[in-house]
């Protein structure tokens, strides 16, 4: 075998990065059987041919005067000792070879564990706000979709909450986007600590916000938004109040997602169109 000559599936890689990961394994555990059954065997001719070797040395071992016998004892033994050093030259060029292809294929390997690890980071990363660091819109679309199914099947509440911050504009238009930034990071950071490791916290997209709450009907969901107030931060030197609207419904058995999802949004609407967001009672003093 060449050391070129690589295997099909190095050469043509496979587009599944963890099979070509465990094939390549494979083929390297084979290759280190191969090393060990090539040491083995090199042991064993060596043995062979040297005892042949040191036999055939001793003309004494062998009580025959024909001078042909002689003559041909020792071409046998010279025969012998070539044949020890081709086999000798064919075991280490058999070993360079193993060593050459053990080095590709663990280059092989590690090459695919880097990029493994690199495409899981960018899988996660396309699930998550890089500003926040919640959830995104995508993932928060298949764990609704998974916990609507979940619901479904076993007949256990599940309640969505949209969120929507208050006078959010007026923050950005007062202090600056940084503000509005910080708002945002802050207002996910309460999001985190209020919601239970079975909840579901993610940032929609602007200042809109959706929290899944398994196991939990429309009455609790009060519980989970009195945790969230009173909040407020301070970026240089200005306190800013974080207020919010909330609307929140509990799944309907046979509902698609779309349509949970938009019953949601439209009580979080009707709450801001009511004036229902709180606003009044705790105005954003923002100083011009």
């Amino acid at each position: 075998m060449s050391p070129t000559s690589l295997p099909p599936f190095l050469q043509h890689p496979d587009p599944s990065g963890q099979e070509r990961l465990n094939e390549v394994q494979d083929q390297l555990r084979k290759l280190e059987q191969r090393d060990w059954w090539l040491w083995s065997m090199a042991v064993i001719v060596m043995l062979v041919l040297t005892f042949a070797v040191f036999s055939m040395s001793f003309p004494d071992l062998f009580k025959v005067d024909d001078p042909f016998f002689q003559g041909s004892l020792s071409r046998a033994v010279r025969g012998l000792v070539g044949l020890v050093l081709i086999f000798n030259g064919y075991t280490i060029y058999q070993q360079v070879m193993v060593k050459r292809l053990r080095r590709q294929f663990s280059s092989q390997i590690e090459e695919m564990r880097v990029l493994q690890i690199h495409s899981e980071e960018f899988e996660r990363l396309a699930l998550k706000d890089p500003l926040t660091g919640l959830s995104n819109r995508r993932a928060a679309m298949d764990r609704l979709t998974a916990e609507a199914s979940r619901s479904q099947r076993y007949g256990h509440p599940l309640a969505v909450v949209s969120l929507d911050l208050d006078k959010f504009k007026q923050i950005n238009d007062t202090l600056g986007h940084p503000a509005g930034d910080h708002v945002l990071k802050e207002f996910a950071a309460r999001l985190t600590a209020a919601t239970r490791l079975s909840d579901f916290a993610s940032r929609m997209g602007g200042d809109e916000f959706l929290v899944l709450l398994p196991e939990c009907t429309t009455a609790q969901v009060e519980s989970f938004l009195a945790r969230l107030k009173p909040m407020e931060t301070e970026y240089a030197g200005q306190k800013i109040p974080i207020l919010f609207s909330a609307g929140w419904v509990g799944y309907e058995q046979g509902e698609s997602t779309e349509q949970f999802l938009e019953r949601a949004d439209r009580t979080l609407y009707a709450e801001k169109r009511a004036g229902k967001s709180r606003v009044e009672e705790h105005p954003i003093a923002l100083r011009d």
